[in-house]
């Protein structure tokens, strides 16, 4: 059974990641594409970028004069024409990004009213995009402290965007009178288009006194420099400017819930807008599982969105690793059921796993290992905990970026 569930776990991951992938999205998109009567610059950030630059460049061909694409390290799978590609931090924002930027910046610097940048966004652009009005070391300290409070991407992103020259529709501007058209695939609960990659190219909905609110609630550490930049407002409104999305965590769900359909399983589509503690969405999904052990029936529950973790302690995990393994005492000894949580983009946190596998003998492995959940997750040591039972899922990047997908398993 346990092989069985594994398997069929798997499968239904890698087939709804698969059929998440921006090439076919991204020529989706340009279908129809009118070239302007000047330039086209593309510009391709986020953890996405290179392959639906690739995919922008196969379709549009010597349309394109030129451009840049700016991605996580190891996720340049090659040379595109006319097309710089560049390699830069995430999570936390690094020199090279910063150096990447302010190249994409230059070349938008000089375009006209008849000039076009074809801006193609995804997940991770937050990280990899990004020209501070602060130092750098200050900068990569406040997105730590960021991600370390538990405070939303939503929140995060305010904070970002107020501290930015090219984040919440500050590119744009910088991109004028040129139009910019926005290709995006959305790593953002509800596809806020002002959230996704803190919005380098849409007015911004957050104002200074949300940003300085924000500063309070988590007791975030600033500098006089950083805190004025915070009183400086973001665009709020844009007139050359027109965003297009093609692909979100809410077909990711659908794509996953398919695919239980085709291996038997009944689906139960839960949400596409998870968005709350990593370790409480596991415990709820274990108990749901538990709940319907005993009903007789090959069931599939699926949840699409991304959690929060607040750090308990100095370990290495991910908030997919954190929701799987948090799961696992609710289905202890069950031998019919099991729970997988995933990032879509095959990096789950800082570490090479894009997520977690467990089911009822989890707790048992663990144990057998001196291990036990709840230490494991008072210490946010998930990886190391999951990597020596086997219950690691590891995908590498997989050229998308469309939020995480978690999914029960119930079988007969």
């Amino acid at each position: 059974m346990k092989t069985t569930l594994c398997k069929d776990a798997g499968r239904i991951v890698r087939e709804a990641i698969a059929h998440n992938l921006p090439g076919p999205a991204v020529r989706a998109a340009l279908e129809g594409f009118v070239p302007p009567r000047g330039r086209v610059v593309l510009v391709a950030i986020g953890k996405a970028a290179w392959p639906m630059a690739a995919a922008a460049v196969d379709e549009l061909g010597d349309a394109i004069d030129c451009g840049i694409v700016i991605t996580k390290y190891g996720h340049v799978e090659g040379q595109i024409e006319r097309i710089v590609c560049r390699e830069a931090g995430h999570p936390v924002v690094d020199a090279a990004s910063v150096a990447a930027t302010r190249e994409a910046e230059a070349l938008v610097a000089e375009l006209g009213a008849d000039d076009l940048v074809l801006f193609l966004v995804s997940g991770g652009g937050s990280a990899l995009f990004e020209d501070p009005q602060i130092e750098l070391a200050e900068l990569k300290d406040v997105t730590r402290q960021l991600l370390a409070s538990g405070a939303s991407i939503d929140e995060m992103n305010v904070i970002r965007k107020h501290l930015s020259k090219v984040k919440g529709g500050r590119f744009a501007e910088l991109c004028a009178p040129a139009q910019v058209l926005v290709v995006a695939l959305s790593d953002v609960v509800g596809d806020r288009l002002d959230t996704i990659a803190s919005g380098p190219a849409y007015p911004d909905a957050s104002t200074t006194e949300d940003a300085l609110a924000l500063v309070r609630r988590y007791r975030l550490k600033l500098s006089p420099q950083a805190l004025e930049a915070l009183t400086k407002e973001t665009p709020k409104a844009l007139d050359n400017a027109t965003t297009k999305v093609t692909g979100s965590v809410r077909n990711l769900v659908a794509s996953a819930a398919s695919a239980c359909r085709e291996l038997g399983y009944e689906p139960v589509v839960l949400t596409s807008s998870l968005c709350c503690e990593a370790r409480e969405a596991g415990s709820f999904l274990g108990a749901i599982a538990r709940e319907h052990a005993g009903d007789g029936r090959k069931l599939a529950f699926v949840a699409g969105g991304e959690t929060i973790v607040h750090l308990r302690g100095s370990g290495l995990g991910g908030r997919n690793q954190e929701l799987a393994l948090a799961a696992a005492p609710a289905i202890d000894g069950l031998a019919n059921v099991c729970v997988i949580s995933v990032g879509s983009d095959g990096t789950d946190g800082p570490t090479d796993a894009a997520g977690g596998y467990v089911d009822g003998s989890t707790v048992a492995e663990l144990a057998a290992a001196d291990l036990r959940v709840d230490d494991v997750l008072d210490t946010s040591d998930s990886y190391h905990a999951l990597d020596a039972i086997g219950g690691l899922v590891k995908t590498g990047p997989t050229g998308t970026n469309v939020n995480d997908v978690a999914v029960v398993l119930v079988c007969e």
